[in-house]
């Protein structure tokens, strides 16, 4: 007998070919599985050298041995003439045809998961021209210069993405990982990078020293690195030449090419005013009111050194616009400020797209205020032109989400943010405003992971625990209403807005003593803030001094203040309810005409956001002055007009119930009050005592649902003030 037969009598082949099928099929598991558990590399390496090395034995064995039914016995004692031996033989090839389908199946399953995978956000390939520019470190022994160092990473990330081809991994992101514990390849993994440019910054009096190194971050390979040491009368020298080496480094490595031409970022020439340039960034990244007033002296610092320094006159615009935003400038000063300053800058960058969308927004925001929010919805295609510019930067698309909020269509706002999201996952202020996106969607479970992420990101946001306050309202936690924001105020203790609001909700919870605690440090920050004049009339009215709310009050009118936190609605709607209550309507209407002309008039389509406002708080006045028709018919033009704005009244439990009184549906104002309205939190009402007592709602509050359902409120509003005063006092005694 041949070799060959008696290799295939002693089923060595099928043994063979067995063992490679259920090898095969068996490393395919373990090296596609073992890995999503977070196994190392080298044990599915290990793996498939076992089962290569584990060949020539398996043949030596199958040569020499067989298994029976008996089990493994020597292959001389075995009786070949037995019927049962061409059964092993195809029970071999029964287990190889097995094993094939096995791996044809799990290969078809798991590579379609993978390609599944690959195509989710974060999972796509890695391109190898690819890089993340980290914060330079701080070396220094001075955290004041850390906007050194940070100002010199920025200047990078500017120029690397003028290199073609390349992807650069958004500032913002790449910042995300400061002071993180994380390696060079959890960080490029993060931000979908085959490259990370790190480096340090050492500057001591006029010299500074400063390293970079470009790092592959697969195996760790150093592609480039050098050390510069320089007086810093020449930084911007060594900028521009640490970003052209590694440019170059870059495309030669990585693209192949050689004729890569950088541009610097003409800011400055003065190392002075570019130093406090980036303090002035620094201090404007969170967005709080005592960072925005201490980042518009520093660039203004910056511009009186070098007054042809337009990024900072780019800068100092958004952060006008930002400090309308936080209370401390009114819309109209900061819309003159906007204008005047990005005159300059279009005059010599007429294409500056930040410039044009400021200045455009705050034009119409402005607008807005004086005419009605109406003026967004026909200003919003020409916004929209503007920001679509390719050159475009993350805060005009900001400012577009803002112009969809106006326009109510926050899907829109959303989708923007997102996108925004994906070329940039790891800044805080794109989930922020994503937060407040959800917010007005109503998703408060979107809305709160948002935030969080943002603060986890950058933990010193005012803002961002202020908006997690209202979610916490709008879930009915009063208590962690008043805990976030106090952690708000932690951060920013210069915003007279945060404790002023903190009073506001202790006052109408009747926590007189406490609220004036808060309102102490409104009135030591800002006595003028339109704040400060709704807490002095929300003092008087829960003191029961009727007198006093009623100088309040007219004081706000005869001073003219801007709308903010209800301040001047709020005065105007107390007047007439104390009116209403002491049947002098009419000299009321004749006082406020004296002192604001045409306030009243629903007819005025040009009317300031504060006089609509205060429009609406007219019913409770005009219920008892106008015939029923005439009354009618301002309730309907006065839905009207809010629809037109892209707001629908009914949308707000409390106002329906309160139109559906006014048309005298008392009985479907008791079902939607006692299905919407009473089924939140009091912490949302606290003035529900003030409304109530109007005469429309004689009728209502008599319904005996009604009155179990006020009775509710009364017990839950006086567990919420004791809850709040218990854990008040417990956070003095403790400090």
């Amino acid at each position: 007998m041949s070799l060959f037969d008696e290799l295939k009598r002693r089923n060595v082949f099928r043994i063979a070919a067995a063992y490679l099928v259920v090898g095969w099929l068996l490393t395919e598991v373990f090296t596609t599985i073992l890995p999503a558990f977070g196994a190392p590399e080298w044990i599915s390496k290990a793996i498939m050298l076992i089962f290569a090395l584990g060949f020539i034995p398996a043949i030596i064995l199958a040569w020499a041995y067989e298994l029976t039914p008996d089990g493994i016995k020597k292959d001389r004692d075995i009786d070949r003439e037995s019927p049962v031996q061409p059964s092993r033989g195809r029970r071999l090839e029964y287990v190889t045809i097995v094993s094939v389908i096995l791996g044809i199946v799990f290969i078809s399953v798991f590579s379609s998961r993978l390609d599944i995978d690959n195509s989710a956000p974060g999972t796509s390939p890695i391109s190898n021209s690819s890089v993340a520019v980290l914060p330079f470190l701080n070396m220094s022994g001075d955290e004041d210069n850390a906007y050194f160092s940070d100002g010199l990473t920025e200047t990078l990330l500017h120029m690397l993405a003028q290199v073609p081809d390349l992807k650069v991994a958004a500032r913002t992101s790449s910042f995300a990982f400061r002071g993180q514990n994380k390696t060079i390849v959890e960080i490029a993994k993060a931000l979908e990078v085959a490259h990370v440019l790190e480096g340090s910054v050492q500057r001591a009096g006029d010299r500074v020293r400063i390293t970079a190194q470009l790092i592959r971050a697969d195996d760790g390979f150093h592609v480039w690195s050098k050390t510069y040491d320089r007086t810093l009368d020449d930084i911007f020298a060594i900028q521009d030449e640490i970003a052209l080496e590694v440019g170059s480094a870059l495309s030669k490595s990585l693209l192949g090419r050689t004729d890569i031409s950088l541009a610097a970022r003409a800011m400055t020439s003065d190392p002075d005013a570019y130093d406090l340039y980036l303090q002035a960034q620094q201090a404007r990244s969170t967005f709080s009111y005592g960072g925005l007033k201490a980042a518009e002296e520093l660039l203004k610092g910056a511009l009186t050194i070098d007054p042809d320094f337009i990024d900072a006159k780019t800068s100092l615009a958004y952060v006008y616009l930002h400090q309308f935003e936080t209370g401390l400038l009114d819309l109209q000063s900061a819309n003159s400020e906007i204008e005047a300053i990005t005159d300059q800058v279009l005059e010599i960058r007429p294409d500056d797209i930040d410039a044009q969308a400021i200045r455009f927004f705050a034009a119409t925001a402005a607008r807005a205020e004086l005419e009605g929010p109406q003026i967004f919805i026909g200003a919003l295609a020409e916004f929209e032109r503007i920001v679509a510019a390719e050159r475009a930067t993350l805060q005009p698309k900001i400012l577009l989400t803002h112009f969809y909020k106006g326009t109510q269509q926050f899907d829109k706002a959303v989708q923007v943010m997102n996108d925004a999201l994906r070329r940039d996952p790891f800044n805080p202020r794109i989930h922020y405003e994503l937060g407040s996106l959800y917010m007005a969607l109503e998703q408060p479970e979107n809305a709160r992971a948002a935030l969080q992420k943002s603060l986890d990101i950058e933990p010193n946001q005012p803002n961002a625990y202020a908006n997690l306050a209202g979610l916490s309202m709008r879930e009915g936690d009063g208590l962690e209403y008043v805990q976030q924001f106090l952690k708000a105020i932690a951060v920013d203790p210069v915003d007279h807005e945060l404790s002023g609001i903190v009073a506001m909700f202790l006052y109408e919870l009747g926590l007189i003593d406490e609220a004036d605690d808060f309102r102490k440090r409104v009135m030591a920050i800002a006595p003028t803030s339109e704040i400060s004049y709704r807490l002095e009339l929300l003092r008087a009215i829960n003191l029961g001094d009727e007198e006093a709310s009623i100088i309040s009050a007219r004081r706000a009118i005869e001073d003219d203040i801007d709308e903010r936190r209800f301040a001047y609605a709020g005065a105007v709607q107390h007047l007439l309810r104390i009116a209403a209550s002491r049947g002098t309507v009419e000299q009321e209407f004749e006082y406020l005409e004296a002192h604001a002309p045409n306030i009243l008039d629903i007819e005025l389509m040009t009317a300031p956001l504060k006089y609509r406002l205060a429009q609406y708080t007219a019913f409770d006045a005009w219920y008892i002055s106008l015939p029923r028709e005439e009354l009618l018919r301002r309730l309907d033009r006065t839905i009207e007009l809010a629809k037109t704005f892209g707001l629908n009244p009914s949308d707000n439990p409390a106002t329906q119930v309160g139109i559906l009184v006014l048309r005298d549906n008392i009985d479907e104002a008791v079902e939607v009050a006692l299905a919407d309205y009473f089924s939140e939190s009091v912490a949302m009402h606290l003035d529900w005592r003030r409304t109530f007592s109007q005469a429309q709602y004689a009728e209502f509050v008599a319904t005996p649902s009604i009155a179990n359902a006020m009775k509710r409120w009364e017990e839950e509003e006086a567990s919420l003030r004791s809850q709040v005063k218990t854990y008040l006092a417990d956070l003095s005694a403790a400090t």
